[in-house]
């Protein structure tokens, strides 16, 4: 891998645990913070305690609200609604009659009942203490977040704990795909070794053979042969009639 390639990864590796750090402290910050006035985009989320909107909202689900304005509320939404200025608690009901300029006042107030009861609330709940309308729940997830709440101290050390041992799966799984890709590499090269000694091993032998048909000498053909002893036979008389005229 060039030098350029494995710097740009360990800098991408390097901010992706970052990130993710840091979304998860500030996921079991928001968490364990108990405020009820704590929000993300609009939304705050609240634990079902009771069973009064069952079977919509079952205890232990997650509710999301949307912080809605008073004017924007209609008949039949769920709406979650702070019943007392003098408790921290939160009630979850559905609108069943809504008063806009409540007795000439200019406030807008509300009638609600749960769904599981038998009878609307006896009190009328006004704008001002409404946080918003409920968008959608979770089943059970609330027990999950009110165990983070309550248990923080738990469970960063047990997230903590985990990352490392996917971190060290991840790191093993891939120690051993590098050692299979090496030993295959090294199989590579073997391989391609004995195949060129044994194309040189070849040549070298048809080398050998043209050598050899080289070096072998024909023997003549027997119309040469044939041929070399009329020449010589008709060269005799020659040399007999110089000699006689010589004499």
């Amino acid at each position: 891998m060039p030098v350029g390639a494995k710097i740009f990864d360990i800098a991408f590796t390097v901010f992706v645990y970052l990130l993710a750090a840091a979304i998860l402290v500030s996921a079991l910050l928001f968490a364990s913070n108990t405020s009820p006035d704590k929000s993300i985009f609009g939304y705050r989320y609240y634990t079902v305690l009771t069973g009064s909107m069952e079977p919509t909202y079952k205890v232990g689900d997650m509710i999301f609200v949307h912080i809605t304005e008073p004017e924007a509320i209609n008949v039949g939404d769920v709406i979650t609604f702070n019943p007392s200025q003098d408790s921290d608690a939160y009630l979850t009901h559905r609108v069943t009659e809504k008063l806009e300029n409540f007795e000439g006042t200019g406030v807008t107030c509300f009638r609600t009942q749960g769904d599981a009861n038998n009878a609307e609330d006896s009190f009328l709940i006004d704008g001002g203490r409404v946080v918003g309308v409920v968008q959608f729940g979770i089943p059970s997830l609330g027990y999950i977040v009110r165990f983070i709440q309550l248990r923080w101290y738990f469970v960063v050390p047990v997230v903590i704990m985990i990352a490392v041992f996917f971190q060290l799966l991840k790191h093993y799984f891939l120690l051993g795909k590098e050692d299979e890709d090496e030993e295959d590499e090294d199989n590579k090269d073997s391989s391609e070794g004995k195949k060129a000694e044994k194309n040189s091993n070849s040549d070298t032998d048809k080398a050998s053979e043209v050598a050899k048909d080289e070096n072998k000498t024909e023997p003549p053909s027997e119309p040469a042969i044939k041929a070399d002893k009329d020449e010589k036979t008709e060269s005799e008389p020659e040399e007999k009639v110089s000699e006689k005229k010589g004499s």
